[in-house]
């Protein structure tokens, strides 16, 4: 693709920045330019400039730690320059988001419920992935299968219902598989955003419960060449991670590199003792280069990420008695077998020109996840290899009369095929053709959005015919059976939304949102037949299955004062042809089993989700410093037509209450600054209204985990030189199963004689950053 050359319209931006109540100059202060990914530092007078931006209508951020940020759409074919004062931050809920908006919209002023997830937080938790650190999130939990393997819920639906998305390219890595998690950097995450509801409108099929979208860190002023390093060891588990990050601006030419990597050994807990095999490996690397100029940007980024976790299973001998565990250190940071190796290579060209009053971004991503399963040390057994294209075309118009429209085409080819010796899914092929058009109108204090898509996924499965040595053959050997029979679908759907907010006030606002949503059925759903390690279960697909729709009513409200900052927001979500497995049982009552396996079958039916949740966050003033922070989540989900022991809805969170003090130092003295010391309780009801049928699920008790932390920056001449970050969870030690935890169904544990294992135990969180800063950032 051609780049626009630089004779295409330019203007500039300057200014000053102040503070607001004492008329200060405010240096370092960030003012970026978000759609084009430009920015610059103001100098130690507040000044700031930043040249070569296109001639029409921007959003500018102006933000700085410790006050509130501006975010304000500038004609730049009209205005060149724009001073800025910032006052004190208190407020909460002020920030601007992407996701699935047809451009920058604030928090408040979109329709669909969206928190914000910024790099703070993320670094002030306790974490082993980045699923395990947006698991606090109201409406947002975490199915797991040890330390190393989390896959994220959002009000109740996980698996391929909720779209991950990283660098504006969905994540594709099998995630229909209970023991397969999300294969992402957590280090080269800057911030996340969390979209719960349907938003199948902008990112088709699969997207019916939300979006996860991880957003890199913007780039940097020109002149600017920065960088960290992180160390980050736990004590529960001995997690050793560390990540080194080096990126620079020169002139609009732009560049960005990455290492990252984590070990730890076995988990513990005070009834298991050592989890056996829970030891996980990752290591990733990314590289980033392109260009910014007046008509847009290009940017090519490339990464690899490798995981290496073992398999906890607990198995039973000839006797039906516990099977003596393989001796193993559980001190060891090698997982032993069983155990999975994922890799996963990818490559992303994102493209946005400038063109007339609007923009085009051209979208191209290339994927291939590589799992494969062990048995033992040396010789794996399942191999699934998987390759996806992805694109997304679409075009922006933003009108003088407050009109936002956008339309574009997007989907992904995928391929997939089985490299190993044992058989899960079928081989396929996959393509996706989506078409949606999205339009926001602002009238005053309303802002009013909607949108229509229409998707087509097209499916053909691969026959695999296996002879009495369970070896691949043809369907004319004599001893050929089959184990997967070929088969070919279309699946389309129709999505859309339509959404209202009102400022009712300056600090008060209130939303509507009316969704529709749609997802094909995935290919372990339609064609499973075999094992599937880790979650201790043998799957049969259904060929007969039909396309999920959901249609959702979300309703929010919100406060925001400089004393409380509070929002409430309510779903009812119902569901046709929600697909989810049971299992199968003999006609005299036991357990169905293949290969001494549980046999689980997927079905279809119509299911019904309702719930919400609560935040709270109260902020005395002249105390801003002091913050109690209140969030309660609660979902509630029930099939039709069922009887008691089937009609609720399997792997649904818990009702969960959250609460913390914090208290936030701007300064300590002048070597310590942005200091922080926080004090948290998080209770998890008892889960009573689960999948009981067939034993597929079983009641798991309350539990109450206190977490705390403590932090602050290292400062020398008004620069940061280090940030410590500790914190605990789990500061009682309790002993406590997640009732989405795969290991609560683990089998009988040989150590303790009870059935699955426990959740990790206490664990202490040490990280310490230390930023690197080569040279000076300048005016653009």
């Amino acid at each position: 693709m051609a780049l626009p050359s630089d004779s295409s319209s330019k203007t500039e931006l300057s200014g000053k920045i102040t503070d607001a109540k004492t008329q200060e100059a405010l240096p370092a202060v960030t003012i970026y330019f978000p759609e084009i990914r430009v920015g610059a530092l103001s100098d130690d007078q507040g000044n700031f400039s930043i040249k070569n931006l296109p001639a029409s209508k921007l959003t500018v951020q102006i933000s700085l730690i410790g006050y509130e940020s501006i975010t304000k759409v500038i004609d730049l074919r009209h205005i060149s320059n724009m001073d800025f004062e910032l006052s004190e931050s208190v407020t909460e809920i002020s920030e601007v988001v992407i996701t699935g908006q047809p451009g920058l919209t604030e928090q408040k002023r979109t329709p669909a419920p969206i928190a914000v997830v910024p790099k703070t937080e993320l670094l002030q938790n306790t974490s082993t992935n980045i699923i395990d650190a947006l698991a606090k999130q109201p409406g947002v939990s975490q199915i797991t299968t040890g330390a190393g393997i989390s896959k994220p819920v959002i009000r109740g639906l996980g698996y391929n219902r909720v779209i991950v998305v990283v660098d504006g390219i969905r994540q594709e890595g099998q995630q229909w598989g209970d023991e397969h998690g999300v294969e992402i950097d957590e280090y080269g995450v800057n911030h996340v955003e969390i979209l719960k509801g349907p938003a199948s409108l902008a990112f088709g099929s699969d997207a019916m419960a939300g979006v996860i979208n991880m957003i890199s860190a913007p780039t940097l002023p020109t002149g600017t060449i920065k960088g960290n390093v992180i160390t980050n060891y736990q004590s529960n588990n001995g997690l050793f991670g560390y990540s080194a990050n080096l990126s620079g601006n020169q002139n609009g030419f732009i560049w960005d590199a990455r290492v990252s990597g984590k070990r730890a050994h076995d988990y513990q807990n005070d009834i298991d003792g050592w989890v056996g095999n829970s030891a996980f490996r990752e290591n990733a690397a990314s590289a980033l280069v392109g260009l910014n100029r007046a008509w847009g940007f290009s940017h090519l980024k490339l990464s690899l990420y490798n995981l290496k976790p073992g398999i906890v299973e607990a198995e039973e001998d000839e006797d039906g008695g516990a099977e003596e565990a393989v001796e193993r250190d559980p001190k060891s940071y090698q997982p032993g077998a069983p155990y999975q190796e994922i890799n996963h290579y990818k490559a992303v060209w994102d493209n946005k020109f400038y063109l007339g009053q609007g923009n085009l971004v051209a979208l191209v991503g290339f994927q291939q996840n590589n799992r494969k399963e062990f048995e033992s040390a040396d010789e794996y057994g399942l191999y699934l290899k998987l390759n996806t294209l992805s694109y997304d075309l679409k075009y922006s118009l933003s009108t003088d009369n407050n009109w936002s429209l956008t339309g574009g085409v997007g989907g992904m080819w995928q391929q997939s095929k089985n490299e190993g010796t044992e058989f899960l899914v079928p081989a396929y092929q996959l393509f996706d053709l989506g078409v949606y058009a999205i339009a926001h109108k602002q009238i005053g204090d309303f802002d009013f959005s909607g949108g229509l898509r229409f998707d087509r996924r097209h499916l053909d499965s691969d026959a695999l015919y296996l002879n009495s040595d369970e070896e691949v053959t043809t369907s004319t050997d004599a001893d050929a059976t089959e184990r997967f029979a070929d088969f070919n679908d279309s699946f389309t759907g129709v999505s859309g939304s339509l959404g209202v907010t009102y400022q009712i006030s300056k600090t008060a606002y209130t939303k509507l949102n009316l969704s529709r949503g749609f997802r094909a059925p995935n290919i372990a759903e339609l064609g499973s037949n075999g094992v599937h390690e880790g979650t201790f279960s043998y799957e049969i697909g259904n060929t007969d299955l039909k396309p999920e729709n959901s249609f959702q009513i979300d309703w929010g409200i919100g406060l925001d004062t400089k004393h409380v900052s509070a929002e409430l927001n309510l779903f009812n979500n119902q569901v046709d042809n929600y697909i989810y497995s049971h299992k199968l049982n003999t006609t005299a009552g036991a357990d169905s089993l293949i290969d001494d396996v549980p046999v689980f079958k997927y079905t279809g039916g119509k299911a019904h989700l309702y719930g919400g949740e609560l935040f709270v966050d109260i902020h005395p003033h002249p105390l801003d410093f002091l913050h109690f922070q209140n969030t309660l989540s609660y979902t509630r989900g029930t099939l039709s037509n069922q009887p008691d022991s089937a009609k609720y809805l399997p792997m649904i969170p818990p009702m969960r209450w959250r609460s913390e003090i914090k208290l936030d130092i701007k300064k300590i003295n002048n070597w310590m600054q942005n200091a922080w010391v926080s004090f948290g309780i998080d209770h998890n009801w008892k889960q009573d209204k689960y999948f009981a049928a067939y034993d597929t699920e079983t009641a798991t008790p309350a539990y109450t985990l206190l977490d705390a932390g403590i932090g602050t920056d290292f400062t020398s001449n008004k620069r940061t030189i280090a940030s410590l970050y500790i914190s605990c969870n789990n500061l009682t030690d309790k002993a406590y199963q997640s009732h989405l935890s795969r290991l609560k169904y683990a089998g009988l544990n040989p150590e303790t004689g009870r059935e699955g294992y426990y959740n990790m135990g206490r664990n202490i969180s040490v990280k310490l950053i230390i930023p690197i800063g080569i040279s000076s950032p300048k005016s653009l």
